[in-house]
């Protein structure tokens, strides 16, 4: 049978506290109507509940604790900020463990309301937040993957000891080739090598070698070889400084229209002036070392284009050229800046007693700021046939100064093999002693077209 609800009888006033009788209408203490009692506020749970609904140990929500009624005061509303608020994983906050004391936080934790959800003891947050310095290894290497550890360069010499930074095998001690000790370069059908030697402690040697077309799409092919100057200071600099610029002048040029001729006069002329601003760097060079001369070199140079050889030079570098058919004879292109070549010339000495002197490797014109006047040569030739032109220093040429001589050291397919046939240049000086550095380019001088001068 269905019941009415009944008002659920007072054990205080609601008004005063004080003790009051079940049936009493009024307050016996302050005079409260009994009778107007508030009805007990409508239950509007959000969270399932299970078990006690206030015990600290129970899976539900510690609810807060009532607040005494007052005269006509409405209820208690439950804010959701009143329950117990909870984390991402349903765990309870903090200030919310089951057994926690609200007390024992402190000052800090008095200010924070009892039951609150939301925590007002979180320290003041910045207005900007610094950023931790990238690490290297990641910006480097974003992939995150594992990075091969460069292999350890093994000695040359003992092939078994490690070579430490300052170039130098930590078993038996032998110094390691430098870069420079040895180079090679190809450049179309022109190949060129340069090596230290066997007696020198650095190669003081360049070259440059390239290839390009004319205006009319003709190939053109160049070679350039320097000698440093050794009793100049940084003769290295100063053959390098030489090379790069006489051929960056010649692939200049060439395409230009400018004539093979004049292209290679140009091109030691600017050879001259790169070699004359190494003087000049560090401006105070002179003043540390006043006994030293400045950076100086020789020059040497060859141009095929068009059925036309262009030679130039500068002190005692040479030119060779050398036919395919070895019945026909080889020559020398170039006459050296040096003191027996003007021996020779004045008619006081023979070749073969000026350059058995002392004094025959002593240049007499060079590319340097305490040169004298610069006076590049030149010369143009229409070989009428096929061959191979050979730019040497004296590191080679002295172990085959004649043109019958470098003719018989050339290989014979030299103009198919033009690096091979300059590695074994290099090596034939190497055998002989190795006494300088050495330097060698082999151009190939294809068949020339009909109707072409003899040499």
């Amino acid at each position: 049978m269905s019941q009415m609800p009944q008002q659920a009888a007072l054990s205080k006033c609601p008004s005063c506290a004080e003790p009051v009788e079940p049936g009493d209408l009024f307050c016996g203490a302050c005079g409260y109507d009994l009778s107007v009692v508030p009805e007990p506020p409508q239950d509007h749970p959000t969270l399932t509940m299970t078990g006690s609904a206030t015990g600290p140990s129970g899976d539900g929500v510690a609810w807060p604790a009532p607040e005494p009624d007052g005269s006509g005061t409405p209820p208690a509303v439950h804010l959701p900020a009143d329950l117990a608020g909870t984390d991402s994983g349903d765990g309870s906050l903090p200030e919310h463990e089951p057994g926690a004391d609200p007390h024992a936080q402190g000052a800090e934790g008095a200010r924070q309301p009892a039951g609150s959800g939301v925590r007002f003891d979180r320290p003041a947050e910045p207005d900007e937040y610094p950023l931790p310095a990238p690490d290297p290894r990641v910006a480097e290497n974003p992939g995150n993957t594992a990075v091969p550890e460069e292999p350890a360069q093994m000695c040359v010499a003992c092939r078994a000891g490690r070579v430490d930074s300052d170039g130098y095998c930590e078993n038996c001690g032998h110094a390691q080739p430098r870069e420079r000790d040895h180079m090679e370069r190809e450049s179309g059908p022109v190949a060129a090598v340069s090596d230290r030697g066997l007696r020198h402690h650095r190669n003081e040697d360049a070259f440059a070698v390239g290839h390009t077309a004319l205006p009319d799409g003709t190939p053109a092919t160049l070679a350039i070889v320097c000698d440093g100057v050794s009793s100049a200071t940084r003769p290295d600099d100063a053959s390098t400084a030489a090379s790069q610029a006489a051929g960056d002048a010649l692939l200049a040029a060439l395409p230009r229209g400018t004539h093979p001729q004049t292209a290679m006069h140009e091109a030691i002329v600017a050879a001259a002036q790169a070699v004359n601003a190494l003087a000049e760097e560090p401006a105070t060079a002179r003043e540390h070392a006043p006994h030293q001369n400045a950076p100086a070199c020789t020059i040497v140079g060859a141009v095929v284009a068009s059925g036309l050889l262009v030679v130039g030079w500068v002190g005692d570098s040479r030119v060779y050229w050398v036919p395919d058919d070895r019945s026909a004879p080889a020559a020398r292109l170039t006459e050296d800046d040096s003191w027996a070549a003007q021996m020779v010339a004045a008619g006081l000495m023979s070749e073969a007693e000026a350059y058995a002197d002392e004094r025959a490797h002593a240049i007499t014109g060079w590319l340097g700021a305490d040169a004298y006047e610069l006076e590049p040569h030149t010369a143009s030739f229409k070989p009428d046939r096929p061959g191979v032109v050979v730019v040497c220093t004296d590191g080679l040429w002295n172990y085959a100064e004649t043109a019958e001589e470098m003719s018989e050291v050339v290989p014979a397919d030299a103009a198919a093999r033009p690096m091979h046939s300059a590695r074994v240049l290099v090596g034939h000086a190497l055998d002989g002693g190795g006494h300088d550095n050495v330097t060698v380019a082999v151009v190939p001088f294809p068949a020339p077209p009909q109707g072409a001068g003899s040499a």
